[in-house]
């Protein structure tokens, strides 16, 4: 059997351990991993599949030998570092945006958009963490109803914005609970001026701002959905905006959706029925048992879970859900590793 050599560039991070866990579940035949990440984690040693990875410093001469890099360390390393991985021969997926509205560059969702992937040049990216849970949802009805116009108001889990800040959510949490004054020097983002307490609270902030009033987080949004299901960051033929909100839950991020849809005759039993069959989802949408998403159900799952189906009771082919899914998971770690899954399957390595 032919085996590869995969490199995770981030090792050490929120998403660079869940790589390394998600690679262990993979059907990749891995015969050596590479662990990945600054000069000052090179010399500890993470485990994979038992054993003991020396951790390495991450350079361009690191990547010699190397046929699969999951990128998560941040857009800045991914500009500098995938270019030099690609002309030892690497493919490259990236969870950053350093590539994602790069015309020549493949954004992915295995389950929406894989024919994609045989386009690649050697670098494949990887969507933001609330696009991908959204898409996975929009893609079925999108297929058999077609789609006018969404609106998203996301509700992100702290570890979307890096370990950091989900540590400094808790510090945050204990101490509030103890009396004491909350201290907060990350959120909403890091590089903006000012920095406020996540714990019990919630920030209509991330990223920075555009000129525009929106954040880069709800421009990302926008146009990677655009990107991925019409493959033109700027199509006009579908409406999409988006007010994206960070809340004070650890893990899993949640999504009200509104759609508007072209197909006059759509109902919401059957949007229901196509998510139920829908690649990648499971529907949860039994309002007499009180069954719907939750955060602290979809943590640690593959899966995009969809519930609230209904119709909208003012406008006409108008309807809700409600979204949920693991954002360290499908909305990073698992999205990667499963579209590499996908690249040796067709034998899609050479670039």
């Amino acid at each position: 059997m032919e085996t590869y050599t995969v490199a995770i560039l981030g090792a050490t991070g929120a998403v660079g351990t869940r790589l390394i866990e998600q690679l262990e579940q993979s059907t990749i035949p891995v015969g050596a991993i590479k662990l990945l990440a600054s000069a000052r984690s090179a010399g500890k040693t993470l485990p994979f599949k038992g054993k003991a990875v020396v951790i390495e410093e991450a350079t361009a001469d690191a990547f010699d030998g190397v046929d699969i890099v999951l990128a998560s360390a941040g857009g800045a390393v991914s500009k500098r570092l995938l270019p030099e991985a690609v002309k030892r021969g690497a493919v490259c997926i990236d969870n950053t945006s350093a590539f994602r509205m790069d015309p020549t560059v493949p954004l992915v969702v295995p389950e929406v958009n894989p024919e994609q992937l045989r386009k690649h040049q050697g670098i494949i990216a990887n969507p933001n963490c609330s696009t991908i849970q959204m898409v996975v949802a929009l893609k079925p009805i999108f297929e058999r109803f077609g789609l006018k116009q969404v609106i998203v108001s996301t509700y992100q889990a702290a570890s979307g914005a890096g370990q950091s800040a989900l540590n400094e959510f808790f510090q945050e949490s204990r101490d509030y609970l103890a009396g004491k004054e909350m201290t907060a020097n990350i959120l909403p983002t890091a590089g903006d001026k000012k920095h406020y307490p996540l714990a019990f609270n919630l920030l209509p902030q991330i990223d920075v701002f555009e000129e525009d009033g929106y954040t880069h987080e709800e421009w990302k949004m926008i146009h990677e959905t655009k990107k991925i299901l019409l493959n033109d960051m700027d199509a006009e033929d579908l409406k999409v905006t988006a007010t994206c909100v960070r809340v004070p839950v650890p893990i899993s991020h949640g999504e009200s959706v509104y759609i508007e849809v072209n197909d006059e005759k759509a109902t919401s039993q059957a949007i229901r029925s196509v998510l139920s069959a829908g690649e990648g989802l499971v529907l949860q949408d039994d309002p007499s048992q009180q069954l719907y998403p939750e955060p602290l159900t979809a943590g640690g799952k593959r899966e995009t879970f969809v519930g609230r189906v209904r119709a909208d009771q003012e406008n006409p082919n108008a309807f809700h859900l409600w979204v949920v899914s693991d954002n360290l998971l499908k909305g990073a770690a698992w999205n990667m590793v499963e579209i590499a899954e996908r690249l040796v399957a067709e034998k899609l390595l050479k670039h």
